[in-house]
């Protein structure tokens, strides 16, 4: 089977255009994953305020959903869209823009301890999608710890403002889920993007022969991903609903 052929992302509308191309670089089920991260810190805070995590929500979203899904198109197109280079960098510059300007919003409205988290933040943004020092932040760990435990931890301190343990623990598992996230998609990326064909054959203890091919080799690693990013949405959404 031609790997190659299939659609870059499970996520990827069919067919072309340019509204298709923006949805397939604003990864919806990746962003809504990451977004609960930031609900799941808040959620674990002693003290709980929709408003501020409502800000921290649009925040992300910009910074994660728009900025770094750009930049990471501009790199080296893995989704195959047909947006143009400025096109991309004016998305990636809105995003990470208007992420900041919500961040010093919060760090005069709310508490200047927010500071380290907006520079932290556009450090990783920028840090990761732009393959710094050679890639060295362009890891596993990396995408774990910015895109899984910063989030948690951000959502958290908007809300408590101090350090508290069910916080760091939400933050430390919201890290390894991310990690899994990367275990996951990696192979799943090379499969759709970087395979041209597979070829093999698998036989079970009795007797019968089953035959290889991306589409089988894709169907578990998605769907663990799929049934993962709604799971933790639900998650997410139910203990902010519990705490508000």
């Amino acid at each position: 089977m031609t790997a190659r052929a299939e659609r870059p992302a499970f996520y990827a509308p069919r067919g072309a255009g340019v509204a298709r191309d923006l949805v397939a670089v604003l990864h919806p089920p990746y962003t809504a994953w990451h977004l609960s991260y930031v609900a799941l810190g808040a959620a674990a805070a002693s003290s709980f305020h929709l408003n501020r995590l409502g800000w921290a929500l649009g925040a992300f979203f910009l910074a994660v959903g728009v900025a770094a899904h750009a930049l990471d198109e501009l790199h080296d197109r893995p989704l195959r869209t047909r947006l143009s280079n400025r096109t991309l960098i004016a998305l990636a510059t809105a995003g990470l823009g208007g992420a900041c300007a919500i961040g010093v919003g919060g760090a005069v409205a709310v508490s200047a301890t927010l500071v380290p988290f907006v520079l932290v933040g556009a450090f990783l943004v920028l840090a990761y999608d732009l393959e710094w020092l050679g890639g060295r932040f362009h890891t596993d760990w990396t995408f774990a710890l910015a895109w899984g435990g910063f989030p948690a931890l951000t959502g958290f301190w908007v809300c408590a403002l101090r350090v508290e343990v069910p916080g760091l623990l939400v933050a430390a598992a919201c890290t390894m889920l991310s990690l899994a996230q990367r275990r996951l998609s990696t192979p799943v990326r090379e499969l759709r993007r970087r395979t041209a064909s597979v070829a093999g054959e698998q036989r079970l203890t009795d007797g019968r022969v089953l035959e290889l091919s991306a589409a089988r080799l894709l169907v578990p690693l998605e769907g663990a991903l799929r049934a993962t990013w709604f799971g933790l949405v639900l998650l997410a959404a139910g203990l902010v609903v519990l705490r508000a």
